[in-house]
């Protein structure tokens, strides 16, 4: 099996670019809604305490629904396993460990950085949390019902943004990138499993 570590193909550098341009999109939002993206990202321990914490019952979940068999979630699951495992396999954990942050900073970038603070001001907390993360569902739509615990997620995330009573993006940016590195992670060795088990 290939190991990469930062020697990285057209998917990696892809999905890395991708991910990255996400940031331009929220500086974009941000001067139309007249906010400031990073303005709410505060580096502080309590921060980094509430990230890691809030990350293990999300990643709890994750692992329960991995063992979920012939239902939607396992459908789910085996299409997460099938699109993502293959491509996954090849690389080393360090290379993981970039697109998960560089996912987990720019997509909360976009929406709890700018889009719910900016619905917040015309709408309340209430509407612009479900409102912005209807939309979050949206973007992840690989099936009904990954839109649905997709949006879920997303109003875990921006519940966290005011962990601690003081509102910090820092928060949900961890527990973003941490879950997906884990969840990465996951798939990845089951996939290698998979594979050793059908050599």
């Amino acid at each position: 099996m290939n190991k990469s570590f930062f020697q990285l193909d057209e998917f990696f550098k892809s999905a890395c670019y991708f991910e990255a341009s996400l940031i331009l999109v929220a500086v974009l939002l941000g001067w139309m809604a007249t906010l400031d993206p990073f303005g709410l990202i505060i580096f502080s321990e309590p921060a980094f305490v509430y990230g890691v914490a809030g990350t293990i019952p999300l990643f709890f979940i994750f692992l329960v629904m991995e063992k979920i068999q012939g239902s939607s979630v396992g459908n789910i699951k085996r299409l997460l396993l099938n699109s993502l495992g293959p491509v996954l396999h090849r690389y080393h954990w360090a290379d993981l460990f970039v697109l998960a942050a560089i996912t987990g900073f720019s997509e909360e970038l976009v929406f709890r950085g700018v889009i719910q603070p900016w619905m917040e001001d015309s709408w309340g907390k209430t509407v612009a949390l479900i409102g912005s993360n209807v939309i979050f569902g949206l973007v992840h739509s690989l099936t009904p019902l990954y839109a649905v615990l997709a949006a879920l997620v997303g109003i875990y995330l921006g519940l966290s943004l005011d962990y601690g009573g003081e509102r910090n993006l820092l928060i949900p940016i961890i527990i973003h990138g941490l879950y997906d590195f884990l969840a990465f992670l996951v798939l990845m060795h089951v996939y290698r499993a998979n594979l050793l088990k059908h050599a």
